[in-house]
């Protein structure tokens, strides 16, 4: 009796200590990537890795160079902490500051959310945020971008930090003679496409189908996305994308020729010469290497400058780059020809992006005059009426002309290639802004919808039903299109496919209803198109 008690006693001991085993691993899960073993936490039902470089930092003479590989470490890599911002101007009480305290060069670094429990072998769709910032803030770090409501959805999402400001887009004649062969200025892009890269050789790893990935993004997060599906040796390393107002025709944050002045009626003053000037600034002078050197040996708060961009009327900051190694087009100019990545898109904007900004007028007369030979003809689309005030033409001039109608004319071309398109049109306010949204959803209001991620974004108000179900609906459709390629699923409204004749979307309505439905914005993004097209709205 005694033996059969110690026995007993024994194996109670050994399945404890596994069960304790068991839990441990679950709450600090290990994954062997290609650099190491990094170590995560488990909150609740998801598993989250924080912080894994997927690029060596690109500091000293790696400084406005491709990303390089990253060391590979011994023993297990702490990921349960977000490294730094990549270099951004910060802001305090007393104004900007030249670099945010809590932002590094060292910052190539990306964050997963997983299911903490998957079937085993089981290859999960992998969706990559980018995050927008008009490259120039922003952070894989983002409360708002959390990836938990996507991961209790059966998604892996990604976050990360790529290079901003002068960091990620600059060129200047000294670096173009330096190591020829490399591709020049574009070293934000260079860095969004290393982490797909890494995605592609570490995310079966995690669970995750390298063969189902997902890429999306808002604004210059969007502007990305539209980049990466017409860079060529980006294709293959997603299958599918979302563009939140991310535009889609030449002019906004779409490439600056790299050394021709004048050759762009968008961007007349080359990358160079605005690399010089910057240089300039800093009492560098020449192109040869000295001057590189120098440049380098600036101090990263110098570099970001409180991320100035203009220095009385000279410009001192480039954004994206018509490099031709890299980024050999735009997107229209890739689109017209039929040359983009051939995948599906969920493509959209938001009911009243910004008041203005890029149409700029001072009344309905001088706005209507930028429309050319076409002035009558926009005055009946735009304010058929006197009721309609400036402020709110201007709104609608502006949101049409740089993200409506360019979601349409990039969902015309992924449609003829023999894709699938979906449009969105996000119109919902929220109770707590309608004071401040006078014309309709501005612009970025959607992304926490999307994560399904209310308080982040609002400060932890009380949201109302309407708000909750139609942040459950968004991260729904979007989960779905990384699954399937289709957003459509049991319970949810129909999101009709997008063709040209029946100009079809859905409209994530004031009412917090989403509907599918024409397009009832046409009538004026026809006339964008017009005007666009012939030259008489630039």
């Amino acid at each position: 009796m005694k033996k059969s008690t110690e026995v007993l006693t024994f194996l109670l001991l050994i399945v404890m200590y596994s069960l304790k085993a068991q839990k441990a691993e679950i709450s600090n899960p290990k994954i062997h990537t290609t650099s190491g073993i990094v170590k995560g936490v488990t909150v609740e039902d998801i598993t989250i890795f924080k912080g894994i470089p997927y690029a060596a930092p690109p500091v000293g003479e790696y400084r406005w160079r491709p990303p390089q590989a990253v060391k590979p470490w011994e023993g297990e890599f702490d990921a349960t902490q977000f490294c730094k911002d990549c270099g951004q101007a910060g802001f305090s009480q007393t104004g900007r500051q030249k670099i945010s305290p809590n932002s590094s060069e060292d910052c190539l670094a990306l964050n997963i959310w997983k299911p903490a429990v998957a079937k085993k072998n089981d290859k999960l769709p992998v969706m990559v945020w980018i995050h927008g910032g008009a490259f120039v803030f922003g952070s894989g770090a983002s409360p708002e971008n959390s990836g938990v409501s996507f991961a209790k959805q059966g998604v892996i999402l990604i976050t990360f930090n790529y290079r901003l400001g002068r960091m990620g887009f600059f060129a200047h004649p000294a670096l173009s003679k330096e190591y020829p062969d490399e591709p020049k200025g574009n070293y934000a892009y260079m860095d969004q496409i290393a982490l797909l890269k890494w995605v592609k050789e570490n995310i079966a790893a995690f669970g995750g189908d390298p063969k189902n990935v997902t890429i999306f993004g808002e604004s210059a997060g969007g502007v990305s996305v539209q980049s990466l599906l017409t860079i060529p040796v980006a294709k293959g390393l997603f299958h599918k994308a979302i563009v939140e107002s991310g535009g889609g025709r030449d002019g906004v944050l779409t490439g600056r020729p790299i050394n021709k002045e004048n050759a762009d009626k968008y961007y007349p003053i080359s990358a160079e010469t605005i690399g010089l000037n910057f240089a300039k600034k800093h009492g560098i002078e020449g192109s040869d290497a000295e001057a590189l050197a120098k440049l380098r040996a600036l101090p990263a708060a110098d570099i970001i400058d409180s991320g100035e961009e203009n220095v009385g009327n000279t410009p001192i900051y480039s954004g994206p780059i018509l490099d031709g190694k890299l980024v050999v087009e735009t997107a229209e100019s890739a689109y017209k020809a039929g040359r983009q990545n051939n995948v599906p898109i969920i493509i959209g904007s938001n009911s009243a992006e910004v008041p203005a900004g890029f149409v700029n007028a001072r009344s309905k007369e001088e706005l209507f005059t930028l429309f050319g030979t076409m002035k009558e003809e926009a005055q009946k689309v735009f304010a058929p009426d006197t009721s309609r005030s400036f402020p709110e033409i201007l709104s609608m001039v502006n949101t049409d002309k740089v993200w409506a109608e360019p979601a349409r004319f990039t969902a015309n071309a992924i449609t003829k290639k023999g894709n699938k398109a979906y449009i969105y049109l996000f119109s919902y306010v929220p109770e707590a802004m309608k004071a401040r949204a006078r014309f309709g959803a501005p612009h970025a209001s959607e992304i926490a919808y999307v994560f399904n991620n209310l308080n982040a974004r609002w400060g932890n108000p009380k949201t109302l039903p309407e708000d909750e179900e139609v942040a459950k609906l968004m991260n729904t459709y979007w989960a779905n299109f990384a699954k399937t390629g289709n957003p459509n699923g049991a319970g949810l409204p129909e999101w009709p496919a997008y063709d040209i004749k029946g100009n079809k979307l859905i409209d994530f309505q004031s009412d917090g209803k989403a509907v599918g439905k024409p397009d009832p914005k046409k009538a004026r993004l026809d006339m964008i198109e017009k005007a666009v097209e012939s030259g008489n709205l630039h």
